[in-house]
């Protein structure tokens, strides 16, 4: 006799194909459809901002957070499919934390078969040193490890460098520059970086953050929390993540929303003479 409840949660079809990674993975149907949701959502990203032109290398930064850690293995899975035509790297940058467990990425990345590169900058020291006592850290922080990446992804030979920010992490920008910054800018999926020989990639721009806990969660990635930023209160972002949350809990739906209207920009609906021409804008008299 079939146990109903049994078989609501488990794949029916057991030689559906998987990464090795995904070995030890549920095999419930509710993850199943979260897999291919994100991976759907990963394929539709980079074919939406065409980042695999002249793409032939990619470096993928690993920070031991569950964003990071699923964009790395969604992307491994698609490169196993042969729907991703890139070699990977994946990078973790030591930035020298106290208590930073060193062993642990070194050991999962070996573990999956991935090539990867661990490099050791103490920016934690220089952080520390030259944010006031009560500011926030992110910003320098984000500064030194992104110019760190940079160079190895050019050691390393790569195209681009492949960042794990998600949905929310684009509308918490853009919330961020629109209340503090006095400026409509959010964070692109595909950006050109200021000396123009890489590119910074997000391919996962469409994913919910809570898609990517779930996912983490289910695939026992060994989290490392950041004990820099993560120490501190009161931080711009979290205000504009508990506002969003606030907003999707009395409206759901509202993020994906938002998310496509920054898709569906009209700039002679703004106030930017700079992106129209408003000063040549005129009416014509009935006569012409």
């Amino acid at each position: 006799m079939i146990d109903q409840d049994a078989a609501e949660t488990t794949v029916t079809d057991e030689d559906e194909a998987r990464h090795p990674l995904f070995a030890d993975a549920p095999r419930s149907v509710s993850f199943n459809k979260l897999r291919k949701r994100l991976l759907r959502q990963v394929r539709q990203a980079i074919d939406d901002f065409d980042m695999l032109k002249g793409q032939r290398r990619w470096l993928i930064g690993v920070s031991g957070g569950k964003d990071s850690y699923g964009l790395l293995a969604l992307l491994m899975d698609l490169k196993w499919r042969g729907l991703l035509p890139v070699e990977l790297i994946a990078c973790n940058l030591d930035q020298g934390q106290p208590n930073f467990p060193k062993h642990i990425l070194p050991d999962y990345l070996a573990s999956i078969g991935v090539k990867h590169r661990i490099e050791y900058r103490d920016t934690y020291s220089i952080v520390k040193e030259k944010v006031p006592e009560g500011a926030t850290y992110c910003s320098l922080c984000s500064r030194l490890r992104r110019g760190n990446l940079y160079r190895i992804a050019r050691e390393e030979g790569c195209d681009a460098l492949v960042l794990g920010h998600h949905r929310e992490d684009i509308l918490e920008t853009f919330f961020m520059n629109f209340f503090h910054g006095g400026r409509l800018a959010g964070m692109p999926a595909k950006l050109l970086n200021d000396e123009g020989d890489l590119m910074v990639l997000r391919p996962l721009a469409y994913a919910a953050e809570d898609d990517l806990a779930k996912f983490a969660a289910a695939m026992a990635f060994p989290i490392i929390p950041c004990d820099l930023c993560g120490s501190q209160d009161g931080l711009q972002r979290n205000a504009m993540k508990a506002m969003l949350a606030d907003i999707e809990t009395r409206m759901p739906g509202r993020k994906d929303t938002m998310l496509r209207a920054l898709a569906h920009v009209n700039p002679s609906h703004l106030l930017d003479p700079r992106l129209f021409d408003f000063a040549g804008l005129m009416a014509h008299s009935k006569e012409d």
